[in-house]
């Protein structure tokens, strides 16, 4: 090995240090599919508690005319619904990642992890309030595209420490928000397609790129 191959190999070791220290790299691909199966899941679970339909333009309309057990019973099965999908994803989200982590010899708890969480809570928490608020005002029509397009902020705003080829999901996302905004009524469909579908597609690309070998 000459001088020169020595210089050259010192530097991609001087960046794939930096690359460690700046970037949190070991979010795994199986945490995406993961994610997207139990998304699938809790989207099946409302298809069939909405009467077998992905369209329900009035769902919430008639809701709030409806008694105070039924919109009970219903604000229940939302909790159970996305808590349980939620709890789900993260759970696998942490187990996946937690193995590569140890897998590839990195600390999953860094400052670099910190730096991930707070970049993707921040527009994430963002849209959530608003949702609600959404809601509070009765413009429950458009929910499922702001909290798809917030969403993809998240994934964007946190991919600066992450693989950048997160950003693509988050482009994704973003994009089916805002064609959400066009089809009001379907956003159940949109929803599966977003959480879960995408999810699933990405995760498996990740798998086979970066984690397989």
């Amino acid at each position: 090995m000459n001088e020169q191959e020595q210089h050259l190999n010192n530097l991609q070791e001087i960046r794939n240090l930096m690359e460690k220290s700046t970037r949190f790299l070991s979010l795994s691909g199986l945490s995406g599919v993961f994610a997207g199966i139990f998304a699938l899941f809790g989207a099946l679970a409302a298809y069939v508690y909405f009467g077998n339909t992905f369209y329900y333009p009035d769902t919430f309309t008639t809701l709030f005319r409806t008694s105070i057990e039924q919109r009970n019973d219903f604000i229940l099965f939302l909790f159970v619904d996305a808590g349980g999908v939620l709890t789900l994803a993260l759970s696998s989200g942490f187990y996946f990642t937690w193995r590569k982590a140890k897998k590839q010899g990195y600390e999953m708890w860094n400052k670099t992890t910190v730096r991930v969480f707070k970049n993707f809570m921040i527009p994430l928490v963002t849209g959530g309030l608003f949702g609600l608020l959404l809601i509070y005002h009765g413009l429950v029509g458009i929910v499922p595209a702001i909290t798809l397009i917030f969403y993809g902020l998240a994934i964007i705003n946190a991919s600066h420490y992450i693989l950048h080829d997160v950003r693509l999901l988050g482009y994704s996302e973003i994009i089916l928000g805002l064609i959400a905004i066009f089809f009001i009524g379907y956003g159940l469909l949109f929803w599966t397609v977003g959480f879960g579908v995408l999810h699933i597609v990405y995760g498996a690309v990740m798998y086979f790129k970066y984690d397989k070998n």
